[in-house]
């Protein structure tokens, strides 16, 4: 089975009813999962906004946060990422907490898959090809 490298986007989708939700829950029992150990802290901070903002009440937040907890996830330690990461981030003049999903899924040989459209844009952009083809919208996964 193969293995995805996933990001909040797609992780937050299987607790939360957002546009893309079905096709992100359709990929579970397909393939395995990894992330960076920093997916927790960032789904940590999308059910907070979320709450911030009326999308969610505290229970659903903490309901969200206990789901993701038992996901069947592999978290990855960040430390051996940092380099590659700073220099995407420099490539492609984005932030280096999105990079570090690319690093890892380059590291470990992975397709990165997201729903993050605008980093989708960055990275078709100016990414090399091959770099490119390891990076996946939601809605091109097969």
């Amino acid at each position: 089975m193969e293995t995805l490298i996933i990001d909040a986007s797609i992780a937050i989708k299987w607790v939360v009813e957002e546009d893309g939700t079905d096709q992100a829950l359709k990929l579970r029992g397909r393939y395995r999962f990894a992330a960076p150990e920093l997916l927790v802290a960032e789904c940590a901070n999308i059910l907070w906004k979320k709450v911030q903002r009326n999308e969610l009440v505290a229970d659903e937040a903490n309901l969200g946060a206990r789901l993701l907890q038992r996901a069947d996830i592999e978290l990855i330690g960040m430390r051996g990422l940092m380099e590659q990461a700073t220099m995407l981030a420099i490539l492609l003049g984005h932030p280096a907490y999105d990079c570090i999903y690319i690093a890892l899924a380059q590291h470990q040989k992975c397709r990165f898959v997201t729903a993050d459209e605008r980093l989708l844009r960055v990275i078709n952009h100016k990414a090399t090809k091959e770099l490119a083809a390891r990076c996946v919208s939601l809605d091109e996964i097969d």
